[in-house]
């Protein structure tokens, strides 16, 4: 007993290290005031008027980048006025060195190593969330919204003005804030929060109005007060987007294919509308939209049983995005291992390609998408602590248009479908603690009954959210998130969900699930709880988590796996003060274990890692892991339980000073596991070059190498397979290899207009060996083909397999596995923004796909054989018009 009221004693110290002695994180202590114009104010970057020659509102700033709480290295003076319209800033950084003024020019909210400096702005005075908008020494824009006090979010895109000048003193800027872009109550008097950066690019100097400390947390609650903003009042809020586009589509075809001839011509109209009701709440709705500006997704080999996660790109969806987060209010920390948590709503499940099956036909026209008909969202404030978001889109019922010998006739492939979701969270007492829920709805209208057995009828989730600061210094923040799922269809779509590979009720020895050919509906919950230390230079996170078998928000989600429980515990330490060599380095390390709803353990380890960066802004990181043996549930897809052989995971990244024209880093990472199970090896290099101010190349290869013994290829139902449940799960050893690189041009020629390009070739080939079968449940052992009494034979592209030689069993056929797939990918985008919020777009996409010599990795004949295939190329024209009648 003695013993573990000494090891309490021992944690509760470590946990209080870090809180010797509290830093001045404020520059100042008073409110900053704004001034009260009825001038024209000119936007051009020279602080020419009346109001820029009174007394600045504040010029103190203090480092939190390198020397965290000195005061900056250089003056800066700003000032804040307003009218009746719009919120103005002016700031004149002054600079002992202007001809050492980095001035790098980029597209809109693009981040480069420059001199640069920001505002602010805590408009709803809610001391957790916020607006900023920035200017670097060159004139480029960026802004975005700040959320959970500690987040920010460059998605969304204000309509304002910003202009710089650069002279012998050093630089200044001006910026002109509608009052349309903020969120304001509608009162007499004012107060806001406000606080302000500048950045030193060749001294890797961020200073602050008011920074947040590297051992503590908060952001936004640190702000200063505005005050002296009276009698202006939210303005009507309507933005107009209409948009015209046209688009040539030459395409690879097959001979004599009806449906395509090399070209097809379309042309488009739409229009995107933003209006307010009242100061607090903004409908964002589209019609008819067309997102063919966003760049490609990068082609991928999936060889798992987990669909791939793509990012969302499309404005409509990504814009005011944040308040759809779920689950991970209150803590600045959210660990995960081995866990991925679900996500009640995932943008790109709106308007995907059709779900549904295609008929078999000698030619198909199939479209690339769904239709997205109409979507609306509503976000914003309800009273002085709701944040509310909705989103309601509908998408077009889809058919394929097919041809048998002459004979045409259409398919429906994507029924007419309405997707919806609701999202509100509260806030109580300054954001020490806040309750949230989001629920999702989706609902099909079938016009073919075949797609009734393919497709969910109907889909509901809900989950509740939250946090609770333990103490008032807010160190420690308990977080948490409770979910429930009901889908509902026909018999036959049920029975298929629960056989597919997020849920698997099939397994054999799996005594907590079992099909249910009768079910109409599917039900599950899911929840995570975790404990997050925020402040100091020890922290801590511990988690538990679970998601039941039949739990499922695909339809409007997305989710990893089911059938989990899991938990960790995190430690680490980290030294924020430099010495003669670094000037940060944090240790982390962990303990996690996950187990299925049977007390299975599916995966557990131990995770070391670390970072440091050197005074010279050069830096390493490494991480290290070692797994023991554990159960599989998922190797055989449906069938029995397997054993994950132990292993251990070594890893590092090497990278330059990112200040400097040339920047570099080296990532390598390398897993081996016992018994010889599974090897891989995977190296990056990425360089950037950056040969004028308004130009960067980048150039990433990466190769990767993967060899297993235990490749999954099919499952063959047999009754003499006795050991394992009457079905063979084949496996077979693969050897694959990867090679692929990423490589960008980004060219700015204004602040207004820009060349983005980007490249994506990848080699994919896998050798598959040494077919086998499960030899029995719950081991790593396999009975290989060709062996013992077994035989296997290669024949006209197939293997002929007989499981026992002149045994009962029957024989079987399984095609070539082998691959050999390539691709190059890739897009040039010219944006020009002619007027405020208007743009002209011109967009080329090309690819490429070869899949010849199967099997075989020969990089020259490879790249030959992709450049000879025919190419797809799209071109587009897309001229939007902001207004705001």
């Amino acid at each position: 007993m003695l013993r573990h009221y000494r090891l309490v004693a021992c944690f509760v110290l470590l946990c209080q290290i870090g809180f010797g002695g509290e830093i001045i994180s404020s520059a100042i202590s008073t409110p900053v005031r704004a001034v009260k114009t009825n001038t024209l104010i000119a936007i051009d970057g020279i602080l020419s008027e009346p109001e820029w020659q009174l007394p600045p509102a504040f010029s103190e700033l203090l480092q939190r980048e390198p020397n965290e709480g000195k005061p900056a290295t250089e003056r800066t003076d700003v000032w804040i006025a307003y009218d009746n319209d719009a919120l103005y800033i002016a700031a004149r950084m002054h600079d002992s060195a202007p001809d050492s003024i980095i001035a790098r020019l980029s597209r809109r909210d693009q981040y480069t190593n420059s001199d640069d400096c920001a505002i602010y702005i805590d408009s709803y005075f809610d001391h957790r969330s916020g607006f900023y908008f920035g200017l670097n020494a060159a004139g480029t824009l960026y802004d975005g919204v700040m959320y959970n006090d500690d987040w920010d979010d460059n998605t969304w895109d204000g309509v304002w003005e910003g202009k710089v000048s650069v002279d012998d003193k050093g630089w200044s800027a001006e910026m002109r804030i509608p009052y349309s872009q903020l969120r304001f109550q509608n009162k007499e008097k004012h107060v806001w929060g406000v606080n302000f950066i500048r950045e030193i690019a060749r001294k890797n100097e961020k200073s602050y109005l008011a920074f947040t400390p590297k051992t503590e947390s908060g952001f936004v609650s640190r702000f200063i007060s505005l005050i002296g903003i009276d009698n202006i009042e939210p303005p009507r809020r309507l933005e107009l987007l209409p948009y015209l586009s046209t688009k040539a589509e030459y395409k690879r075809h097959s001979a004599n294919d009806p449906f395509n001839d090399g070209s097809r011509y379309s042309a488009g109209v739409g229009a995107d509308l933003k209006f307010g009701i009242g100061s607090n709440l903004t409908v964002d709705a589209t019609v008819n939209p067309d997102f063919g500006q966003v760049e490609v997704d990068p082609a991928v080999v999936n060889l798992s049983d987990v669909e791939t996660f793509f990012n969302e790109k499309r404005p409509f969806f990504i814009e005011g995005s944040t308040i759809f987060n779920f689950g991970y209010g209150g803590a600045n920390n959210n660990w995960g291992f081995n866990w991925g948590n679900p996500d009640f709503f995932y943008t790109r499940r709106v308007g995907r390609a059709p779900q549904g099956s295609v008929p078999d036909a000698n030619f198909a026209d199939v479209p690339t998408g769904t239709h997205i008909l109409g979507a609306a969202k509503i976000t914003g404030k309800l009273g002085d602590s709701w944040n509310v978001g909705s989103i309601n889109a509908l998408t077009s019922r889809e058919s394929a248009e097919l041809d048998t010998n002459g004979h045409r006739f259409k398919a429906e492939i994507e029924p007419l479908t309405y997707y919806g979701v609701f999202r509100a969270q509260k806030e109580f007492d300054s954001g020490r603690q806040g309750f949230g829920f989001i629920s999702h709805i989706s609902a099909r209208s079938f016009s073919d009954n075949r797609l009734r057995d393919e497709l969910n009828t109907r889909s509901f989730a809900l989950g509740f959210d939250g946090w609770t600061f333990l103490d008032s210094a807010k160190v420690w923040v308990i977080t948490g998130w409770a979910g429930m799922s009901n889908v509902r269809g026909n018999q036959a779509r049920m029975l298929s969900l629960q056989q597919s590979s997020s849920h698997y009720f099939q397994r054999p020895d799996a005594g907590h699930v079992e099909v249910d050919s009768a079910a109409t509906s599917l039900q599950g919950y899911a929840g995570r709880i975790a404990l997050n230390k925020q402040k100091g230079n020890f922290y801590v996170n511990a988690a538990f988590g679970f998601i039941n078998p039949g739990f499922d928000v695909n339809d409007l989600g997305f989710q990893w796996r089911t059938d989990v429980l899991n938990g960790h515990l995190v430690f680490g330490y980290k030294w924020t003060e430099p010495n003669e060599i670094t000037r940060r380095i944090t240790l982390n390390a962990s303990h996690f274990r996950s187990y299925d709803f049977s007390g299975n353990p599916i995966w557990m380890g131990i995770w070391n890692s670390g970072y440091v960066q050197f005074v010279n802004y050069y830096s390493i990181q490494w991480w290290a892991a070692y797994n023991p043996e554990t159960i599989n549930n998922r190797r055989t897809r449906g069938g029995p339980l397997s054993i994950n052989p132990p292993g251990f995971e070594v890893g590092c990244n090497i990278s330059s000073d990112d200040r400097k024209d040339w920047t570099v880093f080296v990532e390598g990472n390398m897993y081996t596991s016992q018994k010889d199970a599974d090897r891989s090896r995977n190296l990056t290099v990425g360089i950037e070059y950056k040969p004028a101010p308004n130009i960067s190349v980048s150039f990433q290869p990466s190769f990767s190498w993967y060899r297993t013994v235990s490749q999954w290829l099919t499952r063959i139902d047999d009754n003499t397979a006795t050991a394992t449940y009457g079905s063979r799960y084949l496996f077979a050893s693969l050897d694959q290899r990867e090679l692929g690189a990423s490589i960008r041009l980004n060219w700015t020629f204004t602040p207004k207009l820009s060349l983005q390009m980007y490249v994506q070739p990848l080699i994919s080939v896998g050798d598959y060996s040494q077919i086998k079968e499960l030899a029995r449940p719950r081991t790593y052992e396999f009975n290989t083909y060709g062996e013992g009494n077994s035989t296997v034979a290669k024949v006209d592209g197939e293997y002929r397999i007989d499981p026992d030689g002149a045994g009962p069993a029957q024989g079987f056929t399984v095609s070539d596995p082998n691959f050999n797939f390539k691709s190059l990918r890739g897009s040039a985008v010219l944006r020009w923004e002619y007027l405020p919020g208007s743009t002209l777009y011109l967009v080329w996409t090309q690819e490429r796909v070869d899949e010849s010599d199967p099997g075989q990795f020969r990089f020259g004949r490879a790249m030959s054989h992709l450049f000879r295939t025919q190419p797809d190329n799209i071109f587009m024209v897309k001229l939007s018009f902001w207004t705001n009648p």
